[in-house]
């Protein structure tokens, strides 16, 4: 396959109001203290959606500032591809209240769920879509709400999660630059590590049901860790080889910010130096689908990713789903 065929032209992230730092959980009786928290996950902080504040809101926030960035108006979007696990509403997609909300009446917008793997996903969907001539310029969202699904009597996954939203325009590839490689994977034997066990489709809400909190997400984390170490070393390995470079040709790899253990055991496998890893984790905590747009956002502001500049994306999810992305920009 002739690579490239889009690149990457923009980006930007939005979060919510509201700061989360470690010192707060023991105000709603979490017992436990900042530096438990960050020794075992590098997480200081996080953002928590409130009132008034919703995933499409995040997200119309991001990609306005994005398509801005680009000098895309929402007229000129054909597609708006939203990775998330925790969309507004079960029934429509939230990407199409994203296509109201900016007024892009001519993009087809749809959802991915591929938990913390959707935004890479997403990228690969929109890739493939302009590869084939089908469309040229696409907005492709990462955005999570994770506050309204987590268990926040769980200490061991509530201190995990925030919300944000980042968005990415993505354009057919001029001058050589864009995705030189891609590669996606799952798993759906171990689905049970990592789930919202009800409330849905098989096992409609129910006063018990919410007495249980199993519509809540659970995760196995040791068993978690173990698969994520070992899926995202792979990945890197693989789209390395896809796009014919070695470790010495990246200069910057933004993993997802699960937590600094898993992202220092997956840049030693890839024999990438961590100066070399962009890490915001202790920032805003595990976002899942938006970690890797936010993480690409700062560093982009901050002149870590500049034009030129060869990334390495990798990211691990709920399903299991894991991926990897090359990008010369």
């Amino acid at each position: 396959m002739k690579r490239p065929f889009a690149m990457l032209t923009a980006t930007a992230h939005a979060v919510p109001k509201r700061a989360f730092p470690n010192s707060e959980f023991a105000s709603i009786g979490i017992d436990t203290t900042d530096e438990w928290i960050h020794e075992r996950t590098g997480i200081r902080n996080r953002f928590i959606a409130g009132e008034g504040e919703s995933l499409t809101s995040l997200s119309a926030q991001a990609a306005r500032e994005a398509m801005a960035a680009a000098g895309v108006t929402a007229s000129e979007l054909d597609a708006i591809i939203l990775g998330t696990a925790s969309p507004d509403r079960l029934l429509p997609a939230t990407a199409v209240e994203v296509q109201a909300a900016l007024g892009a009446s001519r993009a087809v917008a749809f959802d991915i769920d591929a938990a913390c793997s959707g935004w890479l996903y997403g990228m690969q969907v929109a890739e493939g879509l302009i590869a084939t001539g089908t469309y040229e310029t696409i907005l492709v969202i990462g955005g999570e709400v994770l506050s309204r699904i987590v268990n926040w009597k769980d200490r061991n996954t509530c201190v995990l999660f925030g919300d944000g939203s980042g968005a990415t325009i993505v354009k057919k590839s001029t001058k050589g630059r864009g995705i030189l490689s891609a590669y996606m994977r799952s798993d759906g034997t171990l689905a049970d590590l990592l789930q919202r066990e009800k409330g849905a489709g098989y096992a409609p809400m129910t006063p018990e049901i919410l007495a249980e909190g199993t519509h809540l997400l659970s995760m196995a984390g040791r068993e978690v860790f173990k698969n994520a170490v070992r899926s995202m070393a792979d990945a890197a390995d693989r789209a390395l080889d896809g796009a014919k470079l070695s470790a010495l040709d990246i200069d910057v790899m933004i993993p997802h910010q699960a937590n600094i253990r898993i992202i220092e055991a997956t840049a030693k496998h890839a024999n990438i130096p961590m100066e070399k890893v962009f890490v915001n984790v202790d920032r805003y905590g595990n976002t899942s689908a938006a970690s890797i747009p936010i993480a690409l956002s700062e560093a982009m502001a901050q002149g870590r990713v500049k034009d030129g500049t060869t990334v390495l994306f990798v990211a691990f999810g709920a399903g299991f789903t894991w991926g990897s992305m090359v990008v010369r920009f």
